[in-house]
């Protein structure tokens, strides 16, 4: 059978096509306070950031979100307030009221556009979701055949009502006449979050290291928490519960030890300093099961972000233990650099 194609038959499947193509393309509009406008699809928002994708660029527009007074769009999003509040609804800003926009979850609700902390599509995919992140490093040093190598790495997913994330950093050094040194840490968490930025918390926490001779310290964590701070350029945050601690060392005693223990936290995030940010948290211990034992767990990241989702990073972990066990030191502490890549 042979197929032919009428001018008028080619007019009519290029103007369907045309018009298929259309009603599949987003028109979420957005006015910036330079009066530009953008005109694409709104993928998400997350620490001042909002990502836009157009017909017009091969490359995702990346805009800050303090810089947008008003937003147009009819898809429909998980949205979260600067208080904690959430939302499922789509965003329109109304005519002459610039710098707010209206929500209409179960009723309509107007607020600051500032006051919007995060953004993401309901009808988003598992990679949507998913941000992740890889970084590695390397030092050498000729004089006594130094070698460090280095990697860093995170990932998380987000849903309406919980989050997901989990890390891995691994650090390896060795020389001549000198036993190879290893330190390895990683971390499983789950947030669950209700009203005015409280949540309940679970991790797992897990840390290897030489200088302590730990051959793996286990900590199952429970509790709650809350964002005091949450905004566009900064979270602030801390959080309170009970912790069951299993430690194996490789002393000459082969060390095993148990304890239950209470612990506090607190963190910061910055991310609105142009293409800096800093993520810094601290975690105490004490224990309710060995008298006169508290632990310390210290973190800071420094990243400086570069083109095409590069970034470079300076890290440093801090741990201390107020009774190690015999012939061990009772903090140890390590300084990465590294240059990485990212995917959210």
């Amino acid at each position: 059978m042979v197929l032919s194609f009428t001018k008028q038959t080619q007019l009519t499947l290029f103007i369907f096509l045309f018009i298929s193509s259309l009603t599949w393309s987003q028109n979420d509009t957005l006015i910036l306070k330079n009066k530009d406008k953008i005109i694409g699809e709104i993928k998400s928002m997350d620490k001042g950031v909002v990502i836009v994708k157009t017909s017009y660029s091969d490359s995702d527009f990346k805009i800050t979100w303090l810089d947008i007074i008003s937003v147009r769009s009819n898809q429909n999003y998980s949205l979260t307030l600067s208080d904690g509040t959430r939302f499922n609804s789509s965003l329109y800003t109304k005519s002459e009221e610039f710098g707010k926009v209206t929500l209409n979850d179960t009723e309509e609700f107007t607020t600051d556009l500032k006051n919007i902390v995060y953004i993401k599509p309901v009808k988003g995919n598992f990679l949507s979701r998913l941000s992740t992140s890889v970084s590695l490093g390397y030092n050498f040093t000729k004089s006594n055949n130094l070698q460090q190598f280095s990697v860093s790495s995170d990932l998380s997913y987000t849903a309406y009502k919980w989050l997901l994330s989990g890390s891995y950093n691994s650090v390896r050094s060795n020389q001549n006449n000198v036993t190879e040194t290893h330190r390895t840490d990683g971390n499983v968490m789950i947030n669950y979050f209700m009203k005015n930025d409280w949540f309940y918390s679970m991790s797992a926490d897990f840390l290897s290291n030489d200088e302590q001779k730990l051959k793996l310290r286990s900590t199952i964590k429970g509790g709650i928490g809350k964002y005091m701070v949450h905004t566009n350029r900064l979270y602030f945050g801390g959080g309170f519960g009970l912790a069951f601690n299993n430690e194996k060392y490789t002393d000459e005693l082969n060390t095993n030890r148990n304890s239950l223990e209470a612990y506090g936290t607190l963190a910061l995030n910055i991310f609105d300093f142009n293409d800096l940010s800093l993520n810094t948290d601290a975690t105490f211990y004490p224990s309710l099961t060995e008298s006169g034992r508290y632990r310390l767990d210290y973190n800071l990241n420094f990243k400086y972000d570069l083109p095409l989702d590069f970034f470079i990073k300076l890290g440093l972990s801090y741990n201390y233990d107020s009774k190690p066990v015999e012939g061990t030191s009772n903090s140890d502490h390590v300084f990465q650099s590294s240059f990485g890549w990212e995917f959210n």
